[in-house]
């Protein structure tokens, strides 16, 4: 994947922010509870700038984003741009003060949540704010256009959810940050805990079983219904020749299968939009089972990137079109 610088024209309208008044509640309850447990307590400047990785995540950054926005950077040792704007985000990360908290994950060491994010290029900055996850621009872009973003993603955070911030103490120690409130299983944690940890093995089918069990309970289960269409998705280019798929794709326009399994790669190197378009103009160019085939796994490729993406709801537009 190589860096593509993008302007901030692309920074999504942060008061649209889908189930707002659903995501505020959470939010106000997190917080409650981890008041209740006594949290709330001062953290350091260090505290401010966080690495996170796979394992860590849902503590690090979904949990977190209850308290104070989470700004996400994704960035590579090998990438020069992030050399120019993670300093930037770091020193605008001290100077909020607590407004927000910037968490850096390296997109070599963390495939997956590069892949579940829709990343396409680095540097790419996102944001979560009680838990509900937002783009905000690609690239590197000059500090006044990066500190309107942030003000912006400030001002939606303590108006539209109530995230007033941090409080940071230079005094306290780094690590001060509150646990988070401890919330009793559910009846499929295990489950999925499983499923997860399947998957960090690399045991692709032992992952998909695990995910499947879930769902022969709860065929609603969103975590169940993503992760199964990752880890199936991931289980179905394990074993293909990348250059020789590509290679047919590209001289075989005709054939269904041969861009199904090139979407299928386009989609885990990152490649969405690209992937979308591809299946869809197949569904345009066929008829029968072959459109059947590639409307299929398009729609098995929407539950991967998640019902909500953009990129998700202009592909459905675009296969509605192409079908009627």
């Amino acid at each position: 994947m190589q860096p593509r610088n993008m302007s901030m024209s692309g920074v999504v309208d942060l008061s649209a922010v889908k189930a707002a008044q659903e995501a505020k509640a959470k939010a106000e309850q997190a917080r409650a509870e981890a008041a209740r447990q006594g949290g709330g307590g001062a953290v350091s400047p260090a505290d401010l700038v966080i690495d996170v990785d796979e394992a860590g995540f849902e503590l690090d950054v979904l949990q977190r984003s209850t308290e104070v926005p989470v700004v996400i950077d994704f960035w590579a040792e090998w990438c020069q741009p992030c050399k120019q704007l993670s300093p930037l985000l770091e020193r605008l990360a001290e100077e909020y003060n607590g407004r927000f908290v910037l968490a850096k994950i390296d997109v070599d060491a963390n495939q997956m949540l590069m892949q579940q994010f829709g990343v396409q290029g680095i540097p790419a900055v996102f944001a979560v704010v009680a838990g509900q996850a937002l783009p905000l621009f690609q690239g590197v872009a000059p500090e006044q256009q990066v500190r309107e973003t942030l003000d912006q993603l400030v001002q939606v955070a303590e108006q539209r959810f109530g995230l007033t911030g941090l409080t940071v103490d230079p005094d306290a120690e780094q690590g001060g940050a509150p646990a988070a409130a401890e919330v009793p299983a559910g009846p499929y944690d295990v489950l999925l805990e499983a499923a997860v940890r399947a998957l960090d093995a690399g045991d692709l089918g032992g992952a998909v079983q695990a995910y499947k069990n879930v769902l022969s309970d709860d065929p609603g289960n969103t975590e169940a219904k993503l992760g199964l269409a990752q880890a199936e998705l991931l289980q179905r280019v394990g074993d293909l020749d990348p250059q020789r798929v590509r290679k047919e794709a590209a001289e075989k326009p005709g054939d269904v299968a041969a861009q199904i399994a090139a979407a299928d790669l386009d989609l885990v190197g990152g490649h969405v939009e690209d992937a979308f378009g591809r299946l869809v103009g197949t569904v345009a160019r066929t008829a029968g089972e072959d459109r059947d085939a590639a409307r299929l796994r398009l729609l098995e490729l929407f539950e991967v990137v998640g019902a909500d993406d953009p990129r998700v709801t202009a592909a459905r537009r675009a296969l509605a079109r192409a079908l009627f």
